[in-house]
């Protein structure tokens, strides 16, 4: 198994976990990024709706963890060691639109990530069993390989949430989106929050 990770990007801005709870992004945050990044409808079917293009997994790297990260989520403390970190490239028509890292209790994963190619949201409901998705929270994070892949400069929208079947925590994800989705969503005030948070 690949275990050349990536290090999870830095925060310079993060909403209150209360607000995000309640579906609260910042002011100037318009309708459209509102619903990408607080909504609870799957990412990889709204890169589809909104390029035209299905969405391709670029496995970066699975590997297994005795415990969550540094830089992992809070709520990946309630998922149960050992844990299987995975990490991943989501492109439309060649473009890199997004990356994203998720956090799996070990049998879980053996479990629901048998095709590890496949967008987690397919894997999760290919039985069309009922998910629960719970966005816990929302930064503007940075990173120098984010940058290079997303060929712009950062910060970038990321959120964190997580699947829940029968009140039971399947998984922790966390996303980072690319600047290049506003060309579909409009502009958003990235680089203001940061300012303001300095």
């Amino acid at each position: 198994m690949n275990n050349s990770l990536l290090i999870s990007p830095k925060p310079v801005w993060e909403a209150p976990t209360n607000a995000v709870l309640y579906g609260q992004g910042p002011q100037k945050l318009p309708g459209p990024w509102q619903l990408m990044l607080l909504g609870d409808g799957s990412p990889t079917r709204h890169l589809h709706l909104l390029t035209g293009h299905e969405v391709q997994i670029k496995l970066i790297a699975m590997a297994y963890e005795s415990s969550p990260n540094k830089g992992a989520p809070i709520e990946t403390k309630e998922l149960a060691p050992p844990l299987l970190r995975r990490q991943v490239w989501l492109t439309c028509n060649s473009q890199t639109l997004a990356w994203a890292e998720s956090w799996w209790n070990h049998k879980e994963a053996e479990l629901h990530l048998k095709n590890k190619e496949l967008p987690i949201w397919k894997s999760l409901t290919q039985g069309r069993s009922e998910l629960f998705r719970e966005v816990d929270g929302l930064a503007l994070v940075k990173a120098d390989w984010l940058e290079s892949e997303f060929q712009q400069k950062g910060p970038f929208w990321s959120r964190h949430y997580r699947f829940f079947r029968q009140e039971r925590e399947l998984t922790v994800i966390r996303e980072v989106f690319s600047p290049q989705l506003e060309r579909w969503l409009g502009p958003t005030p990235r680089k203001e929050l940061e300012i303001n948070q300095k």
